[in-house]
This record gives C-alpha cells, sequence and structure tokens, in this order.
C-alpha cells in the first residue's frame, strides 16, 4: 500500500504542475506506464501485489463511500423533473446499449458488464463496484479502467471544441459535460474550461449520474444472486453455500454511500469537515486507480483488447451524442 500511496503523491504533484490533468486521470496514468516497464514487473507480481490488490479494492470501496458526502438530495431535486428523467434515461440507455456491443463483438467474462457500467455511471469508480459485485478478477477490470480513462481524457480536449459548433451556452456545456463525461475530476477538468456556470452545473448533473450507481449494482447483484450455482450436498450445506458463495444484492460499500448522501442531505456538516472528507476520499481513490492501472498490460491489449476498444469508443460516441440530445430537450422541449 506504501508504493501505491507513493504513486498518489506523484500524481498530486503532477496535478498541481498541470492543472488541466484530473488528479486521478494521472495516478491512473502513472500506473499504467509504470506496468509497461519490465523491469519493475517482478516486483508488481510479487512482493507489491498484496498491497496494490488491497489498495485497489479496500481503498476503492472506502473513496466510494466519501464520494457520497459530494452529492445532497436538495441538490438533485433542484435539476427539475425533466433533467432528472433525463439522466436517468442516458444512464440506463446508455448501458443497455453498450452491454449489448460487448456481447456483440464476444468481450470476454465480466469485461462487457464492466465497460457498461463505467461508461454509463461513473467511470472507474462504477468498474470497481461492479467488480465487487460480480466478483470479478482484476483482470477483468484492467481495461475498462483503461478505457474510461482513455476517453475521459479524449474528452476534456475534445467537447470544449465541440461547444461552439453546438451553439452550447455555458450552463448548457456543462449539463453536457456532466451527462457524458466518466469520472467526476475529469467533469471538472472539462467544465471549468466554459466557466464556473458550467462547472457548477456539470457537477450536480453528475453526481446525480453517481446517485444512479446504487439502484444499478443492486440489480445486479440481483440478478448475479439468481445466476450464482449451489454445491451439491444436503439441504443445510446448500443453504451455507448459497448465503456464502452468492454474491451480495448490494455490497456493503454502496450501501455506505447511499448512507453518506442521506448524512449530506439531512445533516449541517461544517464545511472544514466537507473539506477533509473530499481530500481523504481523492487520495484513495487516487491510491486505488494507482493500482488499478498497475494490471493494464499495453501488449495483451494490442493482442486481445481490439473489441474492447471498439465497444469503449463506440459507448463513448453513443453518451456523447445522447447527452447533446438530452440537453436539447430539458433546455428548448
Amino acid at each position: 500500500m506504501s508504493a501505491a500511496g507513493a504513486a498518489a503523491l506523484a500524481a498530486f504533484l503532477i496535478h498541481l504542475a498541470v492543472p488541466a490533468v484530473p488528479l486521478l486521470t494521472a495516478a491512473v496514468a502513472l500506473g499504467m506506464i509504470v506496468a509497461q516497464i519490465p523491469a519493475l514487473r517482478p516486483l508488481l507480481d510479487g512482493p507489491l501485489k498484496p498491497g496494490l490488490s488491497l489498495s485497489a479494492r479496500r481503498l476503492l470501496r472506502i473513496g466510494i463511500v466519501l464520494l457520497g458526502l459530494k452529492l445532497s438530495l436538495v441538490d438533485i431535486a433542484g435539476l427539475g423533473v425533466v433533467t432528472i428523467v433525463a439522466i436517468v434515461m442516458v444512464v440506463v440507455l446508455t448501458f443497455g446499449v453498450t452491454l449489448l456491443l460487448g456481447r456483440m463483438l464476444g468481450l470476454p467474462g465480466r469485461q462487457p458488464l464492466l465497460i457498461a457500467a463505467g461508461f454509463s455511471i461513473c467511470g472507474a469508480s462504477a468498474v470497481g463496484a461492479m467488480s465487487a459485485v460480480t466478483r470479478a478478477k482484476d483482470s477483468e477490470s484492467a481495461t475498462p479502467i483503461a478505457l474510461v480513462t482513455l476517453c475521459g481524457t479524449l474528452a476534456i480536449v475534445l467537447l470544449p471544441l465541440a461547444r461552439i459548433p453546438l451553439g452550447f451556452d455555458a450552463s448548457e456545456f456543462g449539463t453536457w459535460v456532466g451527462l457524458s463525461v466518466h469520472d467526476v475530476g475529469q467533469v471538472v477538468a472539462t467544465a471549468q474550461i466554459a466557466g464556473p456556470v458550467a462547472l457548477s452545473a456539470a457537477v450536480v448533473v453528475k453526481l446525480t449520474r453517481v446517485l444512479t450507481l446504487a439502484p444499478m449494482v443492486a440489480i445486479v447483484g440481483a440478478v448475479e444472486r439468481r445466476r450464482a450455482p449451489l454445491s451439491s450436498g444436503s439441504a443445510d450445506s446448500a443453504v451455507d453455500e448459497r448465503s456464502s458463495k452468492r454474491p451480495p444484492i448490494v455490497p456493503l460499500f454502496v450501501l455506505g454511500f447511499l448512507a453518506a448522501v442521506l448524512v449530506r442531505t439531512l445533516v449541517p456538516l461544517p464545511a472544514g469537515v466537507l473539506e477533509v472528507a473530499d481530500v481523504l476520499q481523492t487520495a484513495l481513490l487516487a491510491t486505488a486507480l494507482f493500482a488499478l492501472g498497475t494490471g493494464i498490460r499495453f501488449a495483451e491489449l494490442a493482442r486481445t483488447g481490439w473489441r474492447a476498444l471498439i465497444v469503449g469508443l463506440g459507448s463513448w460516441v453513443f453518451i456523447a451524442a445522447l447527452s447533446v440530445v438530452a440537453v436539447w430537450v430539458t433546455t428548448h422541449g
């Protein structure tokens, strides 16, 4: 864990030097770069692996819980019914289309589901949450993490260029960014280019998308429980295996996320507490995402990942185009 923590600090320094680079994006990128150095792979796959695995799982989940303190139900209600419905529809349609495309192209294991979650909801955090409820392997999470990082980074450059041709004002541009960009840090980096009005709109819309993580995870968890096989044996042993082997409908950390949202809504927390929680949440996610990044091997992706790349780029284009329609409907409909 100390190695991942040191890398998160390095990512923070990169972010300070180049503010346009989101901290979490820098953390994942550092992990991916380190993973490509042949001399370091024996360390990553040997003595450092237990700490990296712990960081990638436990710290990610704690970071997701703290993410709930950014979101108030009052802010969501302020968006209005039409905008809230549009956000839900964008999430559901993107998830469904991405999942279908992934299965049509024959992506292995849980990859279609993890890519669908990452692109439709909240990037790497959603990939981590879905990995937990489906008990996916770390190797299955690596490609989705790489794809949301790649496309989210491209969005920082390309979406501001598309603002003028689309004719969006600052608020509309912020809504578009919040609807279509993946990680919260990438949303901030993209929207702030258009000023504080765009940034405010983007963050509220994005965090509302994040809230859909809980019901989506619950639905997937229920489906996984139905599919999970039970061991043969006595009735008592079958019941024991069911409770131990079937994944939970909603992981504990997702319930923690919802509890944090309720605390932020109902309890007047001091600004200092929220600032500390924000710093801690960012540090935890940066550490976890570096650890996840170390599992990405570009050589393997080049041999086996072209179909996943097609799915990721297709999903990114789909959610960006669908979000343009959603912005038009909510502002001019």
